[in-house]
């Protein structure tokens, strides 16, 4: 797989000082697991499930679920499930899908009846979505895929949902999460990556955020992101990649506050008019959620609609000044100090920004680099001209 593959190759000397590389899929977890980018949700119910799938692989999507859970309704189950298996046989049968596809689950019933009823579908099939993952149910969950991997001679990769009760509630959090560290643990060559269902935490309290708002503004979520962050997001060896979560809305609305995009970029470029079909689509809190993800320690998000994807691609990219910054950290050496970065705009402390720059490095071939004054104003206004096209 490899990001912007579907833009010309014209643009990609206009905007990146560094393409994107091409990303194994079996390959380094923790590469793959950054390349996950914007995962699109597709219903299983969903017609012509694929050409759906097809068009948004060719279309810049690098990972999608084809959804059992949620999307589909109790009474469709068994038909959905029929579903999947003949759509991912289909799928494997055009040999022409370079992306990361999985399954969302309901129950374990669900990974064998996939597993043991495709034939030509295994050589697409990436792995399992796992929602409400917790300590009593996700070891057997792992264990399952373990021997199934193993039966199929295929390395099928889970993906938990943690959005349990367990870890919301302050009084159970803790000792959750340390148990669902120990579980992933054993089964690290397993998992890449730990998604987060903050629907289903707001839904706890009867909350639902207002698309004004992003899931920080919601306290209770929040900490629960800060703890879960804390306990398996850490980079000293022990932590997994953690994806943001969903972004629900699509679509115009009357708002209380004002956008939440600055209109200087917008200006500067030109592209007044690009800010206001943003803002028109709610996508202005999208791009405003996604930088406060990764902020907090977050890469990559769920998305249910396809116009989500451009905004989460286009700020995945390394900006040219984030990449000098990482690289002059790298190149430093192992030892201690301060440096000016090469913009002479702040200080790069060289051991506490030592795994930034790590990381910021590994995005960097998987999103490539802008070039120097390019900015994401310019990546998603030539996205938007190519889906346009």
């Amino acid at each position: 797989m490899q990001y912007f593959r579907h833009l010309e190759p014209s643009v990609h000397r206009t905007l990146f000082h560094r393409s994107p590389e091409t990303v194994d899929t079996d390959g380094d977890l923790a590469t793959l697991a950054v390349g996950l980018g914007a995962t699109l949700y597709v219903p299983a119910v969903r017609e012509g499930l694929v050409d759906t799938v097809r068009k948004r692989a060719h279309s810049g999507v690098e990972s999608m679920v084809i959804d059992l859970e949620d999307a589909v309704a109790d009474d469709d189950l068994d038909a959905a499930r029929t579903r999947v298996v003949a759509a991912l046989d289909e799928l494997a049968r055009y040999g022409d899908l370079d992306i990361l596809l999985f399954v969302r689950i309901r129950t374990v019933l669900d990974i064998h009846i996939v597993c043991e009823g495709i034939t030509d579908g295994i050589a697409v099939l990436a792995g399992f979505v796992v929602p409400k993952f917790r300590s009593d149910n996700g070891g057997d969950v792992l264990t399952t895929v373990d021997e199934l991997s193993a039966r199929l001679g295929k390395r099928l990769l889970v993906m938990p949902v943690l959005e349990s009760v367990e870890i919301l509630f302050r009084e159970t959090r803790d000792a959750e999460l340390s148990a669902i560290h120990r579980i992933l643990d054993e089964h690290r060559d397993r998992v890449l990556a730990v998604r987060i269902g903050a629907t289903d935490m707001c839904g706890a309290f009867g909350i639902r955020r207002d698309r004004d708002l992003t899931i920080y503004d919601v306290r209770v979520v929040a900490d629960t992101i800060g703890a879960i962050v804390n306990y398996l997001g850490r980079t000293d060896g022990s932590g997994f990649v953690i994806t943001g979560p969903v972004w629900e809305y699509f679509a115009d609305h009357e708002r209380m506050f004002r956008p939440m995009l600055r209109a200087t970029p917008f200006e500067n470029n030109d592209a007044v008019t690009f800010r206001q079909k943003l803002v028109s689509r709610d996508l202005d809190g999208l791009l405003r959620e996604v930088a406060l993800d990764r902020a907090n320690g977050l890469q990559g998000k769920t998305v249910i609609h396809p116009s989500h994807v451009p905004p989460v691609h286009a700020l995945s990219v390394v900006t040219h000044e984030e990449y000098q910054d990482a690289l002059s950290i790298i190149e430093s050496g192992g030892g201690g100090g301060v440096l000016a970065s090469g913009y002479r705009n702040k200080m790069n402390e060289l051991k506490p920004h030592r795994s930034w720059a790590e990381q910021t490095l590994v995005r960097a071939s998987v999103f490539g680099v802008t070039n120097e004054g390019t900015t994401f104003v310019d990546v998603m206004q030539a996205l938007a001209k190519r889906r346009a096209a």
